[in-house]
């Protein structure tokens, strides 16, 4: 009898590619950034936490926070407008 040996590791994936999109503000002045839960539970609880963070490292960040409800649909038009003209910039996340 012989023995093989099977490697557990899956293959290498594509390279990474760096995140380049960025918010141009005035570094003084206020800035509103949205954040965007899609339903999934725990995406508020996650994003109030971002919200946190941002605004304790950076004092001109004010965020806000909405949530779609239902992770299964897409952003209803009327939100998306809503939380575009409340918003300098938005996060969109999910939760698990």
């Amino acid at each position: 009898m012989s023995l093989r040996f099977i490697d557990p590791r899956a293959p290498a994936g594509p390279e990474d590619i760096p995140y380049t999109a960025t918010l141009a503000v005035d570094p003084t002045g206020p800035v509103r950034i949205g954040l965007l839960a899609n339903g999934f539970p725990d995406s508020v609880p996650f994003l109030e936490a971002v919200g946190k963070a941002l605004e304790a490292a950076f004092p001109q960040v004010t965020t806000r926070l909405w949530n779609k409800g239902n992770a299964s649909i897409a952003a209803p038009d009327a939100l998306v407008q809503e939380i575009c003209a409340a918003s300098d910039g938005v996060i969109a996340a999910y939760g698990h």
